[in-house]
């Protein structure tokens, strides 16, 4: 059974909304001002299926890639770039008005750079044993094989191929993979989740994918199984030897403009702690010209900061491998920083935030990819007597529904 129905907006994920009697329903792949028509999307009342555009909208353009819509990596690729980027803009903007948290929203940051740096391809054994590497289909455990990806970056464009090869020489397994590729300066390094363990055969085989695709190093789990050269990259005067499976920006510009900004805000600080410091991208460019703790509960990803911070012209950056989700700093410990940035994972940092609000810290720099865990950190930072100063939205994940922001906060005196 198919309905037509008329677009009135655009939803935080990027569907297109329908306002009905029944209440809204939502449509991926539908633009504002269209009418377009639909079918019922099995076990979910709320969505419908795009079947059929039949009155576009003027702001509807052609996609940049062949796989979207089928693809579920990408949810805007067919709005024009002026009112994408009003749309990522106010989801940041909508967010903080509706937590009625008042504050002047910067212009969006274009952070994308020359591309994600950074993906995760699926494979998994089809029908008549054919495999299919790609992408997860939108809202399904379906894989969409792809042959190309526009939004990689061009140092990701061997990550495809040396996937197929590596899904090939695990196929007798029978196991869904997961390949991490990342693009380093020293080449790719590659981490594949689920293979179960290697035999001495596929040992042998995917040292020899690593030779012919001039991959830096191969991991299963995080364990080596083979490397060319150590996988590592430029942080501002620093070089980071990079732990196996390390989590990263998505965009290399994107990593520069979160700390430029994170940099700005805490001003003229001389000792600053950096919180969910990962392998540095913050305390690295941090320690150009202050102290720094930085903290995570990633050991490797501290071990391999430490390191990188022995490079010539940093102060001195003190590392701790330390979980703040059960263990936070405590307002007594941060009585001796001038200025706090933390960067926590896609769930907030609630118990480091109400740690915040009850210190003396002058000025805290928050970074986060989920608005909606942002606003309840910040609601706490509020309600601790810290105004918030500024936010900027940055976007280092094109055509995707995700956004990036980072907030200045300052203590009232």
């Amino acid at each position: 059974m198919t309905e037509r129905l008329t677009i009135v907006g655009l939803a935080h994920r990027g569907d297109g909304i329908a306002e009905t009697d029944a209440g809204p329903l939502y449509v991926a792949y539908a633009l504002p001002g269209e009418t377009v028509e639909v079918e019922r999307v099995p076990g979910n009342a709320n969505r419908r299926r795009l079947l059929r555009v039949e009155t576009a909208a003027a702001e509807r353009i052609v996609p940049i890639c062949p796989h979207f819509a089928t693809c579920g990596g990408c949810a805007v690729q067919h709005l024009r770039r002026e009112q994408y980027r009003a749309w990522k803009r106010d989801l940041v903007v909508s967010a903080l008005a509706q937590a009625e948290l008042s504050v002047e929203v910067d212009d969006l940051i274009d952070a994308h750079g020359e591309g994600r740096r950074r993906a995760v391809f699926h494979a998994r054994r089809g029908a008549h044993d054919i495999h299919k590497v790609g992408f997860a289909a939108l809202r399904a455990h379906e894989v969409v094989a792809i042959d190309h990806c526009p939004i990689l970056a061009p140092a990701l464009s061997g990550a495809l191929r040396a996937a197929w090869d590596i899904a090939e020489v695990l196929k007798s397994a029978g196991k869904p993979l997961d390949i991490q590729a990342t693009a380093s300066d020293s080449g790719l390094d590659i981490d594949v989740r689920g293979s179960g363990p290697l035999t001495p055969a596929q040992h042998g085989a995917l040292a020899r994918v690593v030779e012919s695709q001039g991959i830096a190093r191969l991991t299963r789990h995080g364990e080596v199984v083979a490397q060319r050269v150590a996988p590592a990259l430029r942080m501002g005067r620093a070089t980071v030897l990079l732990p196996p499976g390390t989590f990263l920006q998505a965009t290399a510009e994107g990593e520069a403009v979160l700390a430029r900004l994170a940099a700005a805000y805490v001003g003229d600080a001389k000792r600053i702690a950096d919180l969910f410091a990962g392998v540095g991208p913050f305390a690295l460019r941090l320690a150009e010209h202050a102290r720094v703790r930085a903290v995570d509960a990633d050991k490797d990803a501290m071990a391999a900061l430490q390191r990188a911070a022995a490079s010539p012209g940093l102060k001195p950056v003190v590392t701790e491998t330390r979980d703040l989700f059960r263990r936070p700093l405590l307002a007594t410990e941060l009585a001796s920083y001038d200025a706090v940035v933390f960067d926590p994972p896609r769930r907030g940092a609630e118990a480091q935030a109400r740690e915040l609000a009850a210190s003396t810290v002058a000025v805290v720099v928050a970074v986060s990819c989920n608005p909606a865990t942002f606003i309840r950190d910040a609601k706490i930072l509020a309600a601790g007597g810290y105004r918030l100063r500024r936010v900027t939205p940055v976007d280092q994940f094109r055509y995707a529904a995700h956004v990036e922001l980072v907030a200045q906060f300052e203590r009232q005196r």
